[in-house]
């Protein structure tokens, strides 16, 4: 308890999943939260839940203007960002066949221009923090090919790359950034009922044989917005069961 002790932490897509249980836990250690989504009913609810040391914000993170307004709320409400996670994601499964360039930007304009805008929007104010780190979320399907998801595989080697570049760029000011790599983890994007009974097979296939909590991204999380990791920056955290060891 307490590692996250006077930061103040931005995360996006946080009503569910993964950024759920970032938010959970980063209140858990002490930290001051704004965490976004598009999801008002479970963002809301969410907020209710943890109380005080939280703030819920509708936020579509391909618009900069809402980037810029989340980030004047966060500073006005907790004060200077220490610490950003940008987890808001989609994806979009089809063959190259079907993928249409609708489905391709829409992806994009979320997992990768999302991400970009949030470093760039968010840079002012973690500059006056101290430690400050960025967290970006990536996916084993950043480091692997996968058959049917084109635009998402594209979308998170473009985010393990951005996050390279900007932790060459931004180390001379202290500000680290980095990436997590979640292998297949139980939350609503992967536990639908139309692709379940696959994922629930897939797992047998890990090497841990059972598919991820969003707990075990989470924790990853903690540490990284921590003063525990300030010697880490531009790596690739990769947190998968194993599955792409093979």
């Amino acid at each position: 308890m307490g590692r996250l002790n006077g930061k103040v932490a931005l995360v996006t897509g946080g009503a569910r999943g993964i950024g759920a249980a970032i938010v959970r836990d980063f209140v858990k250690e002490g930290a001051r939260v704004i965490f976004t989504d598009i999801l008002e009913e479970e963002g809301n609810a969410l907020a209710a839940e943890l109380g005080k040391n939280t703030l819920f914000i509708r936020h579509d993170v391909t618009q900069e203007k809402e980037w810029r307004a989340v980030i004047e709320l966060a500073e006005e409400a907790f004060g200077p960002l220490s610490v950003l996670v940008n987890n808001a994601g989609i994806v979009i499964q089809k063959s190259l066949d079907e993928l249409t360039p609708e489905d391709f930007e829409k992806v994009y304009k979320v997992n990768q221009f999302g991400v970009y805008l949030g470093m760039r929007t968010s840079l002012p104010s973690l500059r006056k923090g101290k430690n400050p780190s960025i967290i970006n979320i990536s996916s084993i399907s950043g480091m692997v090919g996968q058959a049917y998801t084109m635009a998402y595989n594209a979308s998170k080697f473009a985010v393990r790359g951005m996050t390279k570049s900007a932790a060459v760029e931004l180390g001379p000011e202290g500000i680290r950034v980095n990436s997590i790599h979640p292998g297949i983890i139980k939350t609503p994007m992967t536990m639908n009922d139309e692709i379940k009974e696959t994922i629930e097979q897939m797992s047998k296939m890990i090497p841990l044989q059972k598919l991820g909590e969003p707990e075990e991204i989470s924790s990853l999380c903690v540490y990284l917005a921590s003063d525990e990791s300030t010697y880490c920056t531009g790596s690739e955290f990769i947190a998968d069961g194993g599955m792409i060891a093979q």
